[in-house]
């Protein structure tokens, strides 16, 4: 009988112990569960962000669609952690409306913060426009800068049309309507009409020079005549301040900012525009449509009212 009851208290204590360990290990993987999804779906605290340099890079030709880039340099002068900037232009220039939203937002970041630009290959028209603002501006011995002026292109088909037999008639509210229209002949007051818009966005430019450079208005006027100039000339006209390369730039900067020698320098995130429902599918079977928009808007600056165009690339 003792021995009996010994058995089973045995028998009792170890199936006990086992349920415990079995617990144990329930609790411990459920805890591991717990552990996991935690990691994985808790939001990840961003790290601690570093001081750096902003490095924005302007290349080919200025389209009108430069939002993205825009508020990315709002951006940039609002981050208490960005110190500069390093502009970086490789670009013959581009439309009027665009090249002077980016000037703009370069010099509200340039009221704040010290911006060197870096001239490349071509830093032109429009492409000069956006580097004015900037405090310090670099070019190699070679780079083509400069070109200050507007053009506007306004073909004429109308004789072509004559040729053909095709008679296009015009049905305006007034009478310059439908002079800046490729199938109407151009009249004197149409072309004067023209001129004026050009000549205004001309000292619109020229202003824009003179108060970035802080030379007199009249001296950069001898200077529009919409020529082109080599960085060695720029230095001489003083349109620019000096014969380097993005290296130097960069160094100047670091210069400049308080306890900036060892900054780092980061590209400048641009984020993309959203895409439509109809862009997205597009896009996922194999289409280029999200491409179209930027790629017109660019071959239309090369054909539009343009600060910019009067060097183009070969």
């Amino acid at each position: 009988m003792t021995a009996f009851n010994r058995t089973d208290d045995d028998t009792g204590a170890a199936l006990l112990r086992q349920r415990r360990r079995l617990l144990l290990w329930r609790g411990i993987a459920v805890a591991a569960l717990i552990l996991t999804m935690l990691v994985l779906f808790m939001p990840r605290r961003p790290h601690a962000p570093r001081d750096a340099i902003a490095r924005l890079e302007i290349t080919g030709v200025i389209g009108n669609r430069v939002r993205p880039t825009v508020e990315a340099i709002e951006r940039a002068g609002r981050d208490p952690h960005i110190k500069g900037m390093l502009l970086v232009i490789d670009s013959p220039g581009g439309g009027v409306t665009g090249g002077e939203a980016l000037h703009d937002a370069i010099a509200r970041f340039a009221s704040r913060k010290p911006v060197a630009v870096s001239m490349q290959g071509l830093a032109a028209s429009a492409g000069y426009m956006i580097a004015v603002p900037a405090q310090r501006l670099f070019a190699y011995p070679s780079s083509i800068t400069g070109s200050i002026g507007v053009i506007m292109m306004r073909p004429d088909a109308s004789v072509l049309l004559d040729r053909l037999g095709v008679k296009a008639e015009s049905i305006t509210s007034g009478p310059m309507k439908d002079q800046s229209q490729p199938f109407t002949a151009l009249k004197p007051e149409g072309r004067q009409m023209l001129q004026g818009i050009v000549d205004d966005l001309f000292d619109q430019f020229v202003l824009m020079v003179a108060k970035g450079r802080h030379r007199p208005i009249e001296e950069i006027r001898q200077l529009a005549d919409g020529r082109p100039y080599t960085g060695r000339q720029a230095v001489a006209l003083h349109l620019i301040d000096q014969i380097g390369d993005e290296d130097q730039a960069a160094a100047w900067l670091h210069g400049q900012i308080k306890d900036g020698k060892d900054l780092p320098v980061r590209k400048l995130a641009i984020k993309k525009p959203d895409r439509t429902m109809w862009e997205r599918l597009y896009h996922r079977f194999g289409g280029s449509l999200f491409a179209w928009p930027e790629a017109i808007d660019k071959v239309m600056a090369y054909q539009s009212l343009d600060g910019a165009v009067s060097i183009l690339p070969r």
